[in-house]
């Protein structure tokens, strides 16, 4: 069997979405069609060839473009019902529960198939908090409160913590099952929603703050790792350049792989090895020539495993798996 890989963090339907990407396509066929600036690294059937067995793929809505939650809300189904239509093709199994999850990783041995779990990111389609029933039944297993500043929370490059409102959207995670992405989210926000919220928690993409780029609180600090200690969390690794190393610019030379493994014995430090995996992020407007030296795409993931060692198959999948089984519900 091979060793299943697992990534916490992709932006599969916005992009195909925003972009007109066409994402069952062959990678390579991909990259002589996109129509930005920056070089494509995901497609359906890249993960399938790379062996990715799962990735939490996120429902986003960039808040820059929507006016109210209601735009937000329905943009966030369009995704939905995109990630449903590739499925009904064959091209990925949507992953809802335990049993799903045991039933698919078993089918992947033979046909590779990538599973998906649901991750919003950002709460702004979710109208009221209430709302989030609706949302668990139609799938989403993991919700992050905010990207930027909403209604909820306080998110990156802000400080405001958590709204009335963003505690009755905790609360109602906590009832209907869904987890709590503390990616993005405020420092205040993070600590409040840490203690408010009683359910599973993760980190699906974020570095280590002292060793990483871009704004302030963006990434975890020594307090912020110190209390996820008893949480059961796993904390994902971004693959950004910019957010590896913070002297990188986009006219540098790639950023060397040794930099994922200072983050990752950081990270490991504080909460052990077992709370360390990946959420690459790897289409999250960067594109290729933004990932380190080696890595085009997932195909190139077992270079990670020559930085990681003994660690790699933790971080690179089994971490993630062993959080989900913890972490979805029974059926």
């Amino acid at each position: 069997m091979k060793t299943p890989l697992v990534d916490a963090h992709l932006d599969l339907a916005y992009n195909a979405i925003e972009h007109g990407w066409d994402l069952t396509l062959p990678l390579e066929t991909l990259r002589t069609r996109q129509k930005t600036p920056y070089t494509p690294s995901v497609s359906l059937p890249e993960l399938r060839d790379a062996g990715v067995a799962v990735a939490f793929a996120t429902l986003f809505v960039d808040p820059a473009k929507y006016e109210s939650p209601k735009e937000a809300h329905r943009a966030a189904l369009g995704q939905l019902d995109l990630y449903r239509r590739w499925q009904e093709a064959g091209h990925l199994r949507l992953i809802e529960s335990r049993a799903e999850l045991e039933a698919h990783l078993a089918a992947w041995e033979e046909d590779r198939v990538p599973g998906l779990v649901l991750l919003m990111e950002g709460a702004e389609p979710v109208r009221r908090p209430e709302e989030v029933a609706f949302w668990s039944k139609a799938g989403v297993r993991l919700l992050s409160p905010a990207w930027k500043d909403t209604r909820y929370a306080g998110g990156t490059g802000g400080r405001a913590g958590l709204s009335p409102a963003g505690r009755e959207l905790l609360a109602a995670m906590a009832e209907a099952g869904v987890a709590l992405d503390l990616t993005h989210l405020s420092e205040a926000a993070f600590f409040e929603a840490l203690e408010a919220f009683p359910g599973p928690v993760l980190v699906s993409h974020a570095n280590y703050r002292p060793l990483a780029g871009g704004p302030e609180n963006r990434h975890l600090n020594d307090a912020q790792l110190e209390a996820l200690k008893g949480r059961g969390a796993v904390v994902g690794i971004v693959l950004y350049n910019r957010f590896l190393d913070p002297g990188w610019e986009r006219t540098a030379p790639a950023t060397p792989r040794a930099r994922i493994r200072a983050h990752a014995e950081r990270i490991a430090s504080a909460l052990g090895w077992e709370a360390v995996g990946i959420g690459s992020d790897m289409d999250g407007g960067f594109g290729a020539e933004s990932l380190p030296a080696g890595i085009r795409s997932h195909r190139d993931w077992p270079a990670l495993a020559d930085e990681l060692g003994p660690h790699a198959p933790g971080v690179l999948g089994e971490n993630w798996l062993r959080w989900l089984r913890q972490a979805l519900p029974e059926s």
